[in-house]
């Protein structure tokens, strides 16, 4: 057999599956699409987490886009991190174009225009339906870990929520968390060193500073209600198409830790509240994450472990997490390995740091004898990729060239109007967008800082009174005293004795001085 044909051999037996199938796009060898060798994916294995690599400008965002519209026709609800603004063309058909019919007939697949299902989100003040959990959602734990403490730090924190568990104060926002730690190292100080020990002053002013470190960030507006619930994210359309829920995030490249914060607390909410599903037909939820190296670099190594924790459990609860980022490093090497589905695109070598990351790049793949991985990384063109993927039991398919198929929907981003008319027809957007401000521990604790500041007012003004009538008291007995003193016979003796005294001591000046001038008259 000649290399073409063992090639194909190759493919046809790596990537032809039992079950339902997602067609990602044609084989290529030595430069050239093989029309009808396709590369597949499992809708099976779709949930054991993938990546997506490669350079800016390679394609990786054409490949979400691929993917999501791919699960969504086959009924698998998607969620996206819209990191760029580009992800919202998805709920519009193509307009076609020759280069896609060239590109799909070399394949040998079918391509027509299509749409997917769309819900917007948003964590700020993009326009969607807004994401929000509550501080008591989060749990004393996973909000030490967003805030980056350490045991001792940690150790208060677990006392605020105990004491607002105890006394049913909800913790609601991020004010109403600060109000109650303050009002336990103050008012409260006795109360709780009394039934949890003493609370360090520097380990409060640290738990201080981290709250605000990521308010600046706008973690204000993510805490809160409405909360969010995650079973919105699993819906179908009347057509079974999966709904595409796109969170937009433009606005929050710069801070990454209210980013790697709401993925976390998303991811484990999900894990909390989905049932287990182990291995089905297709999965529940897909998640794409786009700029992936937002949830990873400023992470702490608690934040880490918890992430790398819930990739390796949430496979059961029927979810694939699907991260994208530029190069393979960006990923905690611990989080790598759980990922079954790799899609490289092109990597560019312009320093020695980045043949450097080629190299190893190249190692994330199986051993081909059908490319030298470590070449081709860079020689890859636009819309191509190397694929390797989890086959139905679990094994890795060969390494495969791949001409990627083409979106359905458009590659463009919606106008403002389009999304305005996306957001009208929403059926959650409601539901989330109302302000709700009920009681929380904030506004009862100040009204019991309130009660004990009047308490503590009143005790004063009654202890001042007392100390006014005893004043009182005083001066009126030393006046009866003096009186009485005043109406003897002795003392008025003695104060004509006295004033005598003083009369001639003036009168004796006054008199020598009259002598002496008589004196010197004459």
């Amino acid at each position: 057999m000649s290399k073409k044909d063992d090639f194909i051999q190759m493919i046809n037996e790596g990537y032809s599956f039992e079950g339902k199938s997602i067609v990602l796009g044609g084989a290529m060898l030595d430069g050239e699409t093989q029309t009808n060798s396709l590369v597949r994916i499992p809708l099976k294995t779709m949930n054991r987490h993938g990546l997506i690599a490669g350079a800016t400008g390679a394609g990786k965002t054409k490949t979400l886009q691929i993917l999501a519209e791919q699960l969504s026709d086959n009924g698998v609800p998607v969620l996206m991190m819209d990191i760029k603004g580009d992800l919202s063309g998805i709920a519009a058909a193509s307009e076609g174009h020759p280069k896609i019919d060239e590109r799909h007939q070399a394949i040998g697949i079918e391509w027509k225009a299509g749409t997917s299902p769309v819900e917007f989100l948003t964590l700020s003040g993009e326009k969607g339906a807004r994401l929000r959990a509550t501080v008591t959602e989060f749990g004393p734990v996973l909000f030490s870990k967003i805030l980056g403490l350490n045991d001792t730090q940690g150790g208060i924190v677990a006392v605020v929520f105990k004491y607002c568990d105890d006394r049913n104060l909800p913790l609601l926002d991020l004010k109403d968390f600060k109000k109650t730690i303050q009002f336990l190292t103050n008012e409260g100080k006795e109360e709780i060193e009394r039934e949890y020990g003493k609370i360090s002053s520097a380990s409060v002013g640290t738990i201080m500073r981290k709250i605000l470190e990521i308010e600046q960030q706008g973690a204000d507006k993510f805490f809160g209600e409405t909360s969010f619930d995650v079973d919105d994210l699993i819906r179908t359309n009347r057509l079974d198409q999966g709904m595409v829920s796109i969170i937009r995030l433009t606005d929050i490249q710069d801070k990454p830790k209210l980013f790697s914060s709401f993925m976390l607390q998303m991811l484990a909410e999900i894990y909390a509240s989905f049932p287990e599903q182990g291995d089905a037909e297709k999965p529940k939820l897909v998640i794409f994450i786009d700029e992936a190296h937002l949830v990873f670099e400023e992470a702490s190594d608690a934040l880490l472990d918890q992430i790398e924790a819930i990739i390796k459990l949430i496979r059961s609860k029927g979810v694939g997490i699907y991260f994208c980022t530029q190069n393979p490093d960006d990923i905690p090497e611990d989080v790598l390995g759980q990922l079954g589905l790799k899609i490289q695109h092109a990597l560019r070598a312009f320093t020695a740091k980045d043949r450097k990351a080629i190299r190893m790049a190249a190692q994330n793949y199986p051993i081909t004898e059908f490319y030298k991985t470590e070449d081709l990384i860079t020689q890859l063109g636009i819309g191509e990729a190397l694929v390797t993927v989890l086959n139905e039991k679990g094994i890795p398919s060969p390494l495969v060239h791949t001409m990627l198929r083409a979106p359905l929907s458009r590659m463009d981003v919606l106008s403002d109007h389009e999304i305005d008319a996306i957001l009208n027809a929403s059926k959650i957007i409601e539901k989330y967008n109302k302000e709700v401000d009920r009681e929380s521990a904030y506004e009862i604790l100040n009204g019991k800082i309130e009660e004990i500041q009047s308490d503590e007012h009143q005790e004063e003004m009654k202890a001042q009174q007392e100390k006014g009538r005893k004043a009182s008291t005083r001066k009126k007995a030393e006046k009866s005293t003096l009186e009485k003193a005043m109406s003897s016979t002795t003392t008025r003796q003695i104060g004509r004795t006295v004033a005598r005294e003083l009369t001639r001591g003036l009168l004796g000046v006054l008199g020598i001085k009259s002598t002496r001038r008589r004196r010197k008259l004459w």
